[in-house]
Formats: structure tokens, C-alpha cells, sequence
């Protein structure tokens, strides 16, 4: 294959800036969501490189739009359709508290024609404000001192107006619920105590990246509350944020300060493998047409345990009032919903990754930081340049001819400049992917090279389809750091055959410890990667897990002693097979008669 010379790539690209694709109004999104994250404020998260961070995200569907405010920012977000999200800069600081978490694991709440919102804080006097056009910078105070005191806290207003506040971040002590005065937005009565973590009944709250710490307590956090058909949903956020299998879980009651009831299908909303990882610590909001989201952190944790971004997921309740979250594919190109939709596939656009470990090309290097890592659907690994230069390049090969639908490009922070800590306005990313079916003769794909937006996790639907082979990214301009990239992803349709079904799944769950099993299975040679379904009936298999590169997996996220059902399925860039048949692993532990 001839090596187009960068200085070459720019001819080329004024050569076929008219065939390039004009971007319509996207109907498709693709996590992680693509905002224009702050920088960590806070000096000493930093010192293994200036990274882009947030978490414990919020949602409200306020007056027809939706309001995201999340850790740290600065400022929030607002948006008529979830695809298209605007940045309003705001410090809500506290003149007489000197913090960096100003806006931390924050809470909202909508009452009558405002929308209000606070920040964790174990303080009795952080402002509680309130905004009636929060489109714009218009907040003021509701409350000057909140007096709760609340940590990772949640609102909840029921039906009969009564005013509910949940919240609880520790290792060790419960989550608590407290009524609030609806006129004064102050506490009344003592708070109480509501739900405990139980790791050594439930599998998935155990702590470590693969639940297999043995010193350290799991934490719970993440309070929330929503309410659906009569029931309440006490939500939580387990185990720890920095693991792959951070997840939320459920207790339901009949009354919003309980008792409350473990839900039978538990982690609801739960992404330990894929690109992106991690599906905690979030919030369940009913949006436009009557359909329900869960938005989540998403883990990266390599510069920082608290090095994290985003994620928006479809959540439903089935005819039992189960509550769950469709994670399936779930960092691949999904449909933005326009009517209400009740069947999870719905969504998912069946567009296929192309181009996992295929061959790839650069123009340089940093030593350490492989292009292979560009492609291996790993978000904690990442490609870096030795430059931000512009011309600094990388191209993927597809491997044949495919059908191109949409690109996401995930940069990542490389050699940061140390003065970038908190939300660094007027910054950018400028870019041109160009195409090619055969290495030599190239079309311009997508221009960016004049954008002026700060676009880190970019996701590009074309407005028709492509057939092409190979792509290469050239860089323009960086808004941070070195040209680096911690993934290439192309999505589609490959021109071949999907996988076939798997039917030899083999399930092996100790009965010393039913919490954990492993999974076997034949490999298909011509598979990409696999996806493990679970769940507590047939009818119930909510859980999914991605496996790439592997044809195993240790799952340890079941409760002890409770029957579950597995199912498997191989896909490829061509599509994805049928699945194989359900596997149900019933086990009664052994008891010691001593």
C-alpha cells in the first residue's frame, strides 16, 4: 500500500473539500456522550497528567428541554433533543466556602415553574438555587443555607406535593431518606436510616474490578428516587466508581421513605465490558414521549481513580414493574427515539464496529503509546503522536470494502498543559477523515478543519453511507495536549457473513459461592467478540456483558443462591448471530453441619 505523505494529504483535501459530506441533524448518538468536558479542577487529581473529568451525572426534562448537570463542570448543560447539548457557564460558589466541589455529585429538583439545584456538601449552609430560564445564567438563591447536609444528594417530590431528600456516600454507614418542608426547602424530623450494601448476599456489590477485593468494604452512593405505577424506586451506585463493573441498583416500596425491598434483577443498569465501562452512580428520568432514561458514569480511571465521562442508556419496567437499562451494544450508534418506544432493540441501529484490531498506520509515535491501542476498544489504552502538529495522522484499515454509516473519534489527554484545571473555554478540535477503497486514491469523508467547538468524543452520522476501506484522521489543531486517541471507531456494515449460533456455553457456578460463575464457550473463528445475556427468568435476561478477544468469562454478579438464566451471541462487523439456547444455572449452596 503506498503511504500518502501528509503534506500530500492536504492537497488532496482542498482537492475534495466539495465532495464532502455535508453533516445533517443527527438521528443517531453513540456513547460515551460527546460534551465538552471540563478539566479536573483539583491540583493533586492531576499529577499523573491534566485530564478531562466528571461524573454522578443529573438529568431533568424541564419545559420541553433537558438540563444535564454533572461533577465539577462549571457550568451544565441543555438541550432540545439529547444530540445536540449547549454549554452555560456558571460557578455556583459559595462565597464563604473555599472549595473545589462547588457543584459536586449534584441534585436537582422541578418545582412549579423553576428549577432547582445544589451540590454535595457535609455543610449545614451551601445555597440551594433556583432558575425559571435556565437556558441562561438567571440563578438565584432559594435558600441560602440548605441545613440537611446532604452527600451525594437526590429530591423527590411525590404526588401529594410532600418533599422527600435521599443521599448516603460511604463504605460503612446506610443511605438515608428525610422529609422537607415544601414552603421553607428545609429539613423535618430526623433523618432515617434506609439501605445497606449486602456483598456477601449480592455478587455485584462486591469491591475490586473483578469483585475480588478482600480488605475493603464496597461503597454505596448515588442516591436517587423516581416513582412509576405506585411504586418507588430507591436507586443506588455500587461499588466503587473506578471499576468496570460500577453499576446502580434498586430497592422498591410501597411508601417513599420504605420499608424497602431488594428488586429481584439487580445491577439495573450495568456495562462492565465494551468500549466504554461502567454504569453507575446516575439518574432515571422520564423524557419527550413518555420514554425513560438512565445517564451514568462511565469509568476511564488511568490518569486518576476519578478520570471518568458520561453515558445515556433506554430504561423500561416490564409488565412485573422490573426496572432496567438496555446496555446491549451500548457504546455503538443507537437511534434517538421520536415516539415512544417499549422494545429495547428498537433502538439500536444494528450498525457494526469495523474496524476492532484491524492494521493500522500513523505518522509518529509517542514510545509507549501504540496505534494498535487506537483500535482496541479499550478506552483506558490510547494512541498518542509526538506532536500536535498539524498533518499528524492515523489510518485504519477495515480490512475489505464496507459500507461506512458513522465515525466516533475519542480523544484522549496527552502531555496536557499544566494550566488547564477546571473548564477551559475556547478550545477546539479541527480535523478531515478522508476514505479510500484501495490505499491510493482518496475522498474527503468529513471537514472539520474549521470547526470551532470542543468536540473530545465526536460522533459523526454520515448523511450517506460510504464505501470505503480504508480511513485516515488528520489532525488540524488539538484543543489540548498532544494529536492522541484512544479510539477510532467505525461503524457499519462489512460485506460477509455474521457468526453462526453458539451452542455450547458452558456455565460452572461453585457452590461454595453461587455469587460467581465461569462462562466457556467454543470460539467462531470469524467472530469479533461475543455478548453474554443473564438474567433471574427467561424472560428477564436485562444483564449483558461484551467480550472481545476471549472466549471466556468469570461472572461474579449474581446473588448468592438464586437461580439465573444465560445466553450468548457472536457478532462481527457483518452482524450479529443468532443466540444460542438458554442455560439455566440453579444452585442450592452447601450449608456446614458443624
Amino acid at each position: 500500500m503506498k503511504i500518502v505523505p501528509a503534506l500530500l494529504l492536504f492537497i488532496l483535501s482542498f482537492t475534495f473539500s466539495a465532495s464532502a459530506q455535508t453533516v445533517s441533524s443527527p438521528s443517531t448518538y453513540c456513547n460515551p456522550m460527546n460534551l465538552d468536558y471540563g478539566f479536573t479542577p483539583i491540583p493533586n487529581f492531576s499529577e499523573q497528567g491534566r485530564h478531562r473529568a466528571t461524573a454522578d451525572p443529573v438529568i431533568s426534562y424541564f419545559k420541553g428541554k433537558y438540563y444535564l448537570f454533572s461533577t465539577n463542570q462549571w457550568g451544565y448543560w441543555w438541550s432540545k433533543d439529547m444530540l445536540q447539548w449547549n454549554f452555560v457557564s456558571r460557578r455556583f460558589l459559595q462565597p464563604y466556602h473555599k472549595v473545589y466541589d462547588e457543584l459536586c455529585a449534584p441534585a436537582t429538583l422541578t418545582l412549579g415553574d423553576s428549577l432547582l439545584v445544589i451540590g454535595s456538601t457535609y455543610a449545614k449552609d451551601f445555597t440551594l438555587w433556583y432558575s425559571q430560564k435556565p437556558e441562561t445564567d438567571t440563578w438565584k438563591e432559594a435558600v441560602h443555607a440548605f441545613t440537611a447536609g446532604a452527600w451525594d444528594p437526590a429530591f423527590f417530590l411525590d404526588d401529594d406535593n410532600r418533599l422527600y431528600l435521599y443521599h448516603g456516600s460511604s463504605n460503612f454507614y446506610p443511605m438515608y431518606g428525610q422529609e422537607l418542608d415544601r414552603k421553607t426547602l428545609q429539613p423535618i424530623g430526623e433523618r432515617k436510616d434506609l439501605i445497606k450494601l449486602n456483598d456477601e448476599l449480592h455478587g455485584w456489590e462486591r469491591f475490586g474490578e473483578y469483585q475480588d477485593n478482600t480488605f475493603l468494604k464496597p461503597f454505596m452512593e448515588g442516591a436517587w428516587m423516581n416513582k412509576y405505577k405506585g411504586k418507588y424506586y430507591l436507586q443506588y451506585g455500587a461499588p466503587g466508581t473506578e471499576f468496570s463493573a460500577y453499576g446502580d441498583g434498586v430497592y422498591t416500596a410501597d411508601h417513599p421513605m420504605g420499608p424497602f425491598t431488594y428488586q429481584a434483577h439487580n445491577p439495573f443498569s450495568f456495562k462492565p465490558g465494551g468500549f466504554t465501562r461502567g454504569a453507575g452512580h446516575g439518574a432515571t428520568f422520564e423524557g419527550q414521549y413518555g420514554n425513560w432514561w438512565h445517564v451514568s458514569t462511565i469509568t476511564i480511571a488511568v490518569k486518576n481513580s476519578f478520570e471518568r465521562r458520561l453515558g445515556l442508556w433506554p430504561t423500561y419496567f416490564d409488565q412485573d414493574g422490573i426496572m432496567y437499562t438496555n446496555t446491549a451494544y451500548g457504546d455503538y450508534p443507537y437511534y434517538m427515539p421520536t415516539k415512544k418506544v417499549d422494545t429495547p432493540s428498537d433502538l439500536f441501529t444494528g450498525w457494526m464496529l469495523l474496524n476492532y484490531n484491524k492494521p493500522v498506520r500513523v505518522s509518529s509515535s509517542l514510545p509507549g503509546y501504540s496505534a494498535n491501542f487506537a483500535v482496541d476498544e479499550q478506552m483506558k489504552t490510547y494512541w498518542s503522536a509526538a506532536s500536535s502538529k498539524k498533518g499528524e495522522w492515523i489510518e485504519t484499515d477495515l480490512g475489505e470494502v464496507s459500507t461506512l454509516k458513522a465515525l466516533q473519534l475519542n480523544y484522549a489527554d496527552q502531555d496536557v498543559d499544566s494550566s488547564f484545571l477546571g473548564k477551559m473555554n475556547g478550545i477546539y478540535h479541527q480535523y478531515q477523515v478522508l476514505g479510500s477503497k484501495d490505499g491510493q486514491k482518496w475522498e474527503l469523508i468529513i471537514d472539520k478543519s474549521t470547526n470551532k467547538t470542543d468536540i473530545p468524543h465526536d460522533y459523526v452520522e454520515l448523511q450517506q453511507p460510504v464505501e470505503v476501506r480504508y480511513l485516515k484522521l488528520v489532525n488540524h489543531h488539538m484543543a489540548a495536549g498532544k494529536f492522541a486517541i484512544s479510539g477510532i471507531r467505525a461503524f457499519g456494515f462489512g460485506h460477509g457473513q455474521k457468526p453462526g449460533v453458539i451452542k455450547d456455553l458452558l456455565v460452572l457456578r461453585g457452590e461454595h459461592d453461587s455469587r460467581s460463575a465461569w462462562l466457556k464457550w467454543g470460539h467462531k473463528p470469524n467472530a469479533t467478540g461475543y455478548v453474554i445475556y443473564s438474567g433471574i427468568a427467561p424472560d428477564k435476561m436485562y444483564t449483558s456483558v461484551q467480550v472481545f478477544g476471549a472466549n471466556e468469562y468469570y461472572f461474579k454478579s449474581m446473588d448468592r443462591g438464586k437461580t439465573y438464566y444465560f445466553q450468548i451471541e457472536a457478532f462481527n462487523e457483518n452482524g450479529i448471530g443468532e443466540r444460542g439456547p438458554i442455560i439455566e444455572s440453579k444452585i442450592i449452596e452447601l450449608k456446614s453441619s458443624l
